[in-house]
């Protein structure tokens, strides 16, 4: 049965069968088929048909995203004719994740659905047994104040926890005005733990689970049987033990707050490192470019441990290659920049990124710096992981970057401090880091979109 797909317009599966565009089956073959397919906290969640609110804490790769999909179709199945609602963080990610995923499960499913897409408003209409049909809209969270005109029965917010704080419960509160049509009334909350934001206050704190009608469910990594074999030893490689609380376990953490760098111990990390400029070995070089206070750590990767060797502070980018080419003046080198250095300069009408690649560095950064959430957690994971390995040393010559390490502390909102001045060397420090060992996702593929000049 294909599925034809279409913008701005409604274009009807072709049926398998004479007898229309419906489900072949009957609806208690259906509930079970989906059942079938689900494992541990997926099926406590698709299970739950009485919580009014029911919030779903999950670890990395738990099937968190398929537990919604699912949970979708049930909710159309018992609200036929009616509306429900899912809600990604962002457009792209409405794109980027849900619309695959559903569509990945209808077909598998082998449910009929229409598409029908407007302008950042796509929709499934599912034929589903009995010959009725419901609809599945999709919209995310930054569009909130759009969720107008519509009387829904239920609604699924997934990565609830990416969003910020206060929107997401300006959102909710607007999510909670559509909840009105149908028997299953239901809204679910989903998301991988990020400290104690959104989530937390609205499903994991003492006060919230006391609350009628409310559920808090877990989903552990391990409780997926699907996942690769080395999916946890990776995860324990790139991750700290509190990370992995949150990230394995779907345990809520405090992982924002104190120290940035709370994994570095300078009895543990600083000492001296052998290395020669004219053996040959390929230099990696972080810059943080900012007018006046343009930042490089170099460092040289040696199997899997990273080597911090020296440290530069000029005043602008061509200062900066400068200095580099007067201390390693034969040496290749490669440049893991600021992205925003392809945009912009520190002191003239050339880019930053163009300016090294005058001086022979070439450019290894990514379209766009990597959250730094993500930055921060693989440099805690290279300090030391959930194994408690440790993979950087840092020469005592830098001392300005130990010292920012020992002092960069979050602020009053959860963001690394910029005011002191401690941000600058520890971020040089870390985009290489992120950039090789791809600490954001623990099965991260090969380093991607990388641009050489």
């Amino acid at each position: 049965m294909g599925i034809l797909r279409s913008r701005g317009r409604s274009i009807l599966a072709k049926p398998g069968q004479e007898g229309g565009i419906r489900y072949q089956g009957t609806r208690e073959e259906l509930l079970a088929k989906m059942r079938s397919h689900l494992h541990g906290g997926q099926l406590e969640m698709f299970d739950d048909d009485d919580s009014d609110e029911i919030g779903v804490v999950a670890g990395y790769g738990s099937g968190k995203t398929t537990a919604d999909c699912y949970k979708a179709i049930k909710l159309s199945v018992l609200n036929p004719g009616c509306v429900g609602g899912v809600l990604e963080p962002t457009n792209s990610m409405v794109d980027e994740i849900w619309l695959p995923k559903f569509e990945e499960v209808l077909d598998r499913l082998a449910i009929p659905y229409d598409f029908y897409r407007g302008r950042n408003t796509p929709q499934h209409t599912l034929h589903l047994p009995g010959g009725v049909t419901s609809v599945v809209v999709a919209r995310s969270f930054e569009n909130y104040r759009r969720i107008v005109g519509m009387d829904w029965a239920w609604a699924i917010g997934d990565e609830v926890d990416t969003v910020k704080t206060s929107e997401a419960f300006k959102a909710y509160k607007k999510i909670l005005g559509r909840i009105r049509a149908g028997q299953v009334r239901q809204k679910i909350m989903t998301s991988t733990p990020e400290g104690f934001g959104f989530h937390y206050q609205m499903f994991g704190s003492d006060e919230a689970q006391a609350i009628p009608g409310r559920k808090l469910i877990r989903m552990r990594s391990d409780d997926n049987p699907h996942l690769p074999p080395d999916y946890f030893e990776q995860m324990e490689r790139n991750y700290t033990a509190e990370e992995l609380r949150a990230y394995r376990e779907g345990i809520y953490q405090n992982l924002l707050t104190g120290s940035v760098w709370y994994k570095f111990d300078r009895a543990r990390h600083v000492r001296p490192v052998e290395f020669d400029p004219d053996d040959g070995e390929t230099l990696i070089l972080g810059c943080d470019f900012n007018i006046g206070n343009t930042n490089g750590i170099v460092q040289v990767k040696r199997g899997s441990v990273m080597l911090t060797i020296d440290e530069i502070r000029t005043h602008d980018t061509e200062q900066l290659c400068q200095e580099v080419r007067r201390r390693y003046p034969h040496a290749t080198i490669h440049g893991y920049p600021d992205a925003s250095g392809a945009s912009r300069s520190t002191n003239s009408t050339r880019s930053d990124t163009n300016i090294l690649a005058e001086y022979g560095i070439g450019n290894y950064s990514p379209k766009a710096n990597p959250p730094v959430r993500d930055r921060v957690a693989v440099g805690n994971s290279r300090l030391e992981n959930g194994k408690g390995e440790i993979s950087v040393v840092i020469d005592p010559r830098c001392s300005g970057l130990i010292q920012d390490l020992e002092r960069q502390c979050y602020d009053d909102r959860g963001e690394p401090d910029k005011a002191n001045g401690n941000d600058h060397r520890p971020e040089a420090w870390s985009y290489p880091l992120h950039r090789i060992f791809a600490a954001g996702k623990p099965l991260a593929g090969p380093v991607r979109s990388v641009r050489l000049y």
